[in-house]
């Protein structure tokens, strides 16, 4: 019934979406949808941009270092350095997050990491380098949220897992895009010009959203229906206006994150950020050191849980809502999808350590590895839904600004495990198996604790 909205009188639209989304809620259908998608694709190459300034570092670490006379801890120290302040700029974004349109965040973002490479390309030193990766910390923190937020307002609730999870797959396939990029351009005019290339695609992309970039219509539940033109049901049925204005009222923060669902879906990821980052930052030694591959063989066999974790972000999101579109409830098709995507990544990861060959590893930890970024998406629909649309931007702010700390904790923690060890490889099974193993119990809990429509209730976002 979506095309009853062209009929509609303007002024009903701009009460229902607000003056920013007047434009798109007045849009077709088609239009609309396809905008959206435009949109998607947009924040999906910015994801993958947030990779490549991130993991630059790790690509021109070895001329870099032998060129300014960096030791290893020295480098160890700067790997962590863009995490310093990853939180605390999110949660200093999230009562931004709900008051500034996505665009012109999203916009700022990514101009800031366009300039924090310009300390590296001017200076080139440790105190420059320190510098940069602090402001590039800052300025990505609240990338994820934002864009999240942002895809979920051009699409409605039940059509809006596909492509949020499309742009969240931006944080692995930018590994296989720009990882082989990076490295031809490093070696072939020196480690400064690979700074120099992510500053210039993130500027041409800023250019490039600033006349793209839209601000979609759903911006609230009483939006969506007028929008998707059942709303008219709302002034002549009180239940249905009452269901409405529950879900639109605003809910003190502290209930929301004090919630079971969302206490479960933010540990779930946790672990599946710490269990990617172990991945990307330990694994391609493990296969050198344990499984005695070779540097290049090493490099390459870190793709692969790259490309299974953008197919599993895009395949679990597709399944929430297939599963929702049969009437299953969202404790099911969101809640069960994440926990036992949780479980399943624990799993594999703890029998990739136990294979008695490499090549069972190799499959287990592709699987196990690559399944915990796609976590991250199903984790954001969870814990949207503790929370009215318009607070849900400072919402994800602070759902990612506590489940992005695994990625600050979990290189130090496997670091320390590999150094007190009898050796390396015991140190790495170690830090794998109880890496897999707190995965699955987390994802077991899960299964069980993960209720939305139970704590919904209990916030007065359904009626009872």
């Amino acid at each position: 019934m979506a095309h009853q909205t062209a009929n509609r009188p303007a002024a009903q639209v701009l009460a229902a979406s607000g003056p920013t989304a007047a434009g798109p809620a007045l849009w077709s259908a088609k239009r609309r949808k396809r905008y959206g998608w435009i949109v998607t694709v947009m924040l999906l190459v910015l994801m993958m941009i947030s990779w490549a300034d991130k993991a630059i570092l790790g690509i021109v670490a070895v001329p870099l270092m032998e060129d300014l006379g960096i030791n290893e801890a020295q480098f160890g120290l700067l790997g962590s350095a863009v995490f310093i302040l990853f939180g605390v700029a999110q949660l200093v974004a999230a009562p931004i997050a709900n008051r500034v349109q996505a665009k012109w965040i999203l916009l700022i973002l990514c101009l800031v990491w366009s300039i924090a490479q310009v300390p590296v390309i001017l200076f080139a030193s440790l105190p420059a380098l320190w510098f940069s990766r602090l402001l590039l910390g800052a300025g990505e923190g609240p990338l994820a949220p934002i864009t999240m937020h942002a895809v979920y307002k051009w699409f409605p609730a039940s059509k809006g897992a596909t492509p949020a999870a499309l742009a969240s797959a931006g944080v692995t396939l930018g590994i296989v895009a720009f990882a082989p990029v990076l490295a031809w351009v490093t070696a072939s005019f020196g480690w400064k010009s690979a700074f120099v290339f992510v500053a210039v695609i993130g500027v041409i992309w800023a250019v490039a959203w600033l006349f793209i970039g839209k601000e979609g219509p759903y911006t609230s539940v009483k939006a969506e229906r007028e929008i998707e033109g059942y709303g008219g049901e709302d002034a002549t049925d009180p239940e249905a206006a009452a269901r409405v204005a529950a879900a639109d009222q605003q809910v003190k923060y502290r209930r929301s994150l004090l919630t079971p669902s969302w206490i479960l879906a933010v540990l779930c990821s946790f672990f599946g950020y710490w269990t990617f980052t172990v991945a990307t930052t330990w694994l391609p030694a493990y296969f050198e050191n344990v499984m005695g591959a070779s540097t290049q063989q090493s490099g390459s066999l870190i793709a692969l849980p790259a490309i299974w974790g953008a197919i599993a972000t895009v395949g679990l999101s597709w399944l929430t809502e297939f599963l929702a579109a049969r009437g299953m409830s969202s404790r099911y098709s969101r809640g069960f999808v994440l926990s036992l995507a949780t479980v399943f990544s624990g799993v594999m990861v703890l029998a990739g350590t136990l294979a008695g060959s490499p090549l069972l590893a190799i499959i287990c930890f592709t699987f196990g590895f690559g399944t915990a970024p796609a976590l991250f998406a199903l984790t954001y629909l969870v814990c949207s839904e503790m929370t009215s649309i318009g607070q849900r931007g400072a919402m994800l702010q602070v759902t990612n600004a506590v489940l992005t700390t695994g990625g600050l904790l979990a290189p130090v923690f496997v670091g320390t495990l590999v150094s007190a060890a009898v050796t390396p490889a015991i140190g790495y099974e170690q830090s794998f198996m109880l890496t897999g193993v707190i995965m699955g119990v987390v994802g077991l809990i899960a299964c069980v604790a993960i209720n939305q429509q139970r704590d919904r209730k209990k916030l007065g976002l359904d009626i009872v």
